[in-house]
C-alpha cells in the first residue's frame, strides 16, 4: 500500500501516515500508526526495510519513491508467514547542498527593496534576510528542466562590492532590458534566468519560473517583454517549494556523450584551429 505525504491511508485496523522521510543513508521514515480502536498514536521511526507493529500485525517500511522534497509516496507491506522481500526499486530525493553568505537585518532589507522600488514577497523577503543569498556546493538542477544552478551563478542577494551575485544589479542587467519591472531574476542561471513574480495578485502564490536563454531575444520594450514573457515555465508556488524540487545533479542525471565528428553541426571550429 502506498501512503502519499500529508495523506494517511486506512489499512483496516488503523490509518497510517508517514511524518517525514530522511534520505540518509540509511533511508528512515517516521511512519504514525493511528488504531481505529483507540485514540492514541504511535510513531515508528524505521529504516527501509524495517518492520514496525500495528496491533497484532507486522508491517514493513518497504519502498518509497520521492519526486521532490516535499512530494513523495511510501510503500509498507503486512508481513505473512509467506513474505517474499523484494528489494526496494523507489528513487530517494537528494537534498539541496547549498551555503548562505548571512544574513540581512530589517534595515537591509529596506534599503534594497528601496532600490528595487518594490517590496519582496513575504516568503522570499524571509528566506533572502536568513541567507543573503545561497551558493550551492556543486551544480544543482529540478528534474526536467534545462537549467544548472552551478557555483559561478548562486542565488542572489544583497553583494554590491561583488556585482555578479547582486540582486540589484541583476534586475539592470537580466530584467531591465528583457522583462517586466514586475519580475524580478533571483537567479542567473547556466541555461536562463530564475525570476520571481512581483505581481500583486500573485502575491500569496510567490510564483517562482524560469525563463530559458532561447527566449531571450526579440524587440526592446513591453511588447517584446509580453512575448517573452510567455515562454515563462512555472517551477514552484514559493523559494522554499523551489529549493524542495531542486536537487544535486548525479552522473545519472546527464545525457550521454555524443562524438560530434569534424564537418558534422556543432562541431567546435575552435578546435580545428587548434590541431
Amino acid at each position: 500500500m502506498w501512503i502519499q505525504n500529508n495523506a494517511p491511508s486506512d489499512i483496516g485496523p488503523a490509518r497510517l501516515g508517514v511524518w517525514w522521510i530522511d534520505e540518509g543513508p540509511p533511508v528512515r521514515a517516521d511512519i504514525v500508526v493511528m488504531p481505529h480502536w483507540d485514540g492514541e498514536s504511535s510513531h515508528y521511526e524505521v529504516t527501509l526495510g524495517e518492520t514496525f507493529p500495528v496491533g497484532d500485525e507486522t508491517w514493513r517500511f518497504a519502498d518509497v519513491d520521492m519526486e521532490s522534497a516535499d512530494e513523495w509516496q511510501v510503500i509498507v507491506r503486512r508481513v505473512d508467514d509467506n513474505e517474499v522481500m523484494t528489494p526496494p526499486t523507489g528513487h530517494v530525493w537528494k537534498g539541496v547542498k547549498l551555503r548562505p553568505y548571512g544574513q540581512l537585518d530589517e534595515a537591509q532589507l529596506l534599503a534594497v527593496e528601496a532600490e528595487l522600488g518594490a517590496q519582496l514577497p513575504a516568503n522570499y523577503r524571509r528566506w533572502l534576510g536568513q541567507n543573503n543569498g545561497a551558493q550551492p556546493e556543486v551544480e544543482h538542477h529540478v528534474p526536467g528542466l534545462p537549467f544548472a544552478l552551478i557555483p559561478e551563478r548562486p542565488l542572489l542577494g544583497v553583494h554590491p562590492q561583488y556585482p555578479p551575485f547582486d540582486l540589484v544589479h541583476a534586475q539592470r542587467v537580466h530584467r531591465d532590458p528583457w522583462l517586466s519591472p514586475d519580475l524580478l531574476v533571483i537567479a542567473n542561471l547556466s541555461g536562463g534566468l530564475l525570476v520571481l513574480t512581483l505581481r500583486e495578485r500573485d502575491e500569496e502564490r510567490e510564483g517562482i519560473y524560469f525563463l530559458p536563454d532561447t527566449a531571450l531575444g526579440g524587440p526592446m520594450g513591453p511588447a517584446g517583454a509580453a512575448a517573452r514573457e510567455r515562454h515563462l515555465v512555472p517551477i514552484a508556488r514559493s523559494i522554499g517549494y523551489f529549493l524542495g524540487k531542486l536537487t544535486p545533479i548525479e552522473l545519472p542525471d546527464l545525457p550521454p556523450v555524443q562524438m560530434i565528428w569534424p564537418g558534422e553541426p556543432g562541431h567546435s571550429q575552435h578546435e580545428d584551429q587548434q590541431r
